[in-house]
């Protein structure tokens, strides 16, 4: 859900070496191609993908219409040193045909073990590869080199993974993701544009100033209604009001559940960070049509307040135990990614510690230091070199307050919103115009045929149990885009 300058020679190597052209391009280090053991007609899916160097198998899941791997592929540590050390990375292969077109998903998190399938997948009727996001457990390096976790090295993970791939999957390939997946698409279009034949980027935040973030204000003070937003603003600030017990109930619960504090600092740090979560956390999940079961601030019991809280924003979120799974993402918040602070003036004289920065989410013996110059890097890059790329944006969201933009020299790129959409927004929900040029597009992206209707619709019928939304996006909690 939400939430310097280190000398010319690390912006070099960020940035990669200049072209002819002027656009920075990064170092590619070698990826392993399919091994030529195996008779590329053989009717085995399996065993031409385990003939790749450094894929093992970890299980296969069976899904009617598909083959569903689950595996582990070797990949370096550091990209530039390959050989300063390996770790297992996991991907799952949703297999349905070598002749049909590939999407490339991510969430920028961890990965689901069950057979899913992204909108794009469906929409082009397509096979299937989906990457953990490196540092996510069990996908880390041991011992874990904090500095290797950078936006970099993971769209070189992706470049290897495409590249030992695509003698096996040799049609068109797509990349997509949503919220830090969509990040992590477009972060992976920068530095390797020739990879993939598009990019569709979902409810992708975009703080290319980390220390300017009015935008955000701006969003939450128009966002739905006015008796909507009163609504949410007065529920919070009777959580501030109400501190005292309701801080009762909250180490009551910690110390029945063994929740410990140590990284965000206090019970107290996390109750607050807990409550000046709740608005940002509502418009992300849920919409004006919610805001009726939100109770009223002056008449609603401590009872009530509390579990209203605990529904939207969630207790446990900045315990240790909540924070630890997310520490790849909120050390990457703080090194590179950046991420939202909000003013809320309605907590003023009530909130003690302000919306907290992603430092306070990582525990203080792994070194951070904040690189500016990435976000500007990819924000400048979009907009002057995007080429088959579609952003798409929930109207209701917070994290499409700063999105990405694509400028006149950008090429069949889009950015699209869909109206009242929160951070579940996808081409389903935009406009009828827009969702039919969208598919449009897609489709020809991935070099298949549009039907043959009035307007271009998904090639692959719906499956309820298939077509899940990323379950990352529906989970993370509100400093998690």
């Amino acid at each position: 859900m939400r939430k310097a300058l280190t000398g010319i020679l690390s912006l070099a190597v960020l940035m990669g070496t200049v072209g002819a052209t002027g656009a920075a391009t990064a170092a590619e280090p070698a990826a392993e191609p399919a091994s030529t053991s195996v008779d590329a007609n053989s009717t085995d899916i399996k065993d031409r993908i385990l003939a790749i160097p450094g894929m093992s198998l970890i299980e296969e899941k069976p899904y009617a219409g598909y083959r569903f791997f689950v595996l582990n592929y070797t990949q370096p540590v550091d990209h530039r040193r390959p050989s300063a050390g390996t770790f297992q990375q996991r991907i799952t292969v949703l297999h349905k045909d070598t002749a049909r077109p590939t999407v490339f998903h991510t969430s920028g998190y961890g990965l689901s073990t069950n057979p899913s399938r992204r909108e794009p997948t469906r929409i082009v009727d397509g096979n299937q590869v989906s990457m953990e996001y490196r540092f996510f457990t069990p996908s880390r390096p041991q011992p874990a080199d904090w500095s290797k976790l950078n936006i970099w090295q993971a769209a070189s993970d992706q470049h290897r993974i495409f590249t030992a791939l695509k003698a096996i999957y040799s049609k068109n390939w797509l990349s997509t993701g949503g919220s830090k997946g969509g990040m992590t698409a477009t972060y992976y279009e920068r530095f390797y544009p020739r990879d993939m034949d598009g990019v569709v980027a979902y409810v992708a935040p975009n703080d290319v100033v980390h220390d300017e973030d009015s935008a955000y204000d701006r969003f939450l003070a128009n966002v739905g209604s006015k008796e909507c937003r009163d609504r949410l603003n007065a529920l919070q600030r009777e959580a501030l009001v109400r501190r005292e017990p309701l801080q009762k109930k909250y180490k009551e619960w910690a110390d029945r559940e063994g929740a410990t504090f140590n990284t965000v600092g206090s019970l107290d740090k996390a109750y607050e960070a807990v409550v000046l979560d709740f608005v940002w956390g509502f418009w992300q999940y849920y919409g004006e049509s919610d805001c009726a079961s939100i109770p009223e601030a002056a008449t609603a019991t401590d009872d009530t307040v509390y579990d209203t809280i605990d529904a939207y924003s969630g207790w446990s979120f900045y315990t240790d135990q909540g924070l630890e799974p997310y520490t790849p993402y909120y050390y990457q918040a703080a090194t590179e990614l950046g991420s939202p602070s909000i003013r809320q003036p309605h907590l003023d004289g009530l909130s003690r510690y302000g919306y907290q920065p992603a430092r306070n989410f990582v525990p203080r013996d792994i070194p951070m230091t904040f690189k500016p110059w990435v976000m500007r890097d990819v924000d400048d890059w979009v907009r002057k070199n995007a080429n088959r790329m579609l952003f798409v944006y929930g109207g209701d969201d917070p994290w499409g307050a700063e999105p990405f933009r694509v400028g006149k020299s950008a090429r069949d790129s889009y950015v699209m919103t869909a109206p009242g959409a929160n951070h579940g927004a996808s081409v389903a929900a935009l406009t009828d115009a827009d969702r039919e040029k969208a598919t449009a597009r897609i489709l020809a992206w991935a070099g298949v045929e549009a039907p043959a209707a009035a307007a271009a619709q998904p090639l692959a019928r719906f499956d309820a149990a298939l077509d899940t939304a990323d379950p990352e996006v529906i989970r993370q909690h509100a400093r998690r885009p």
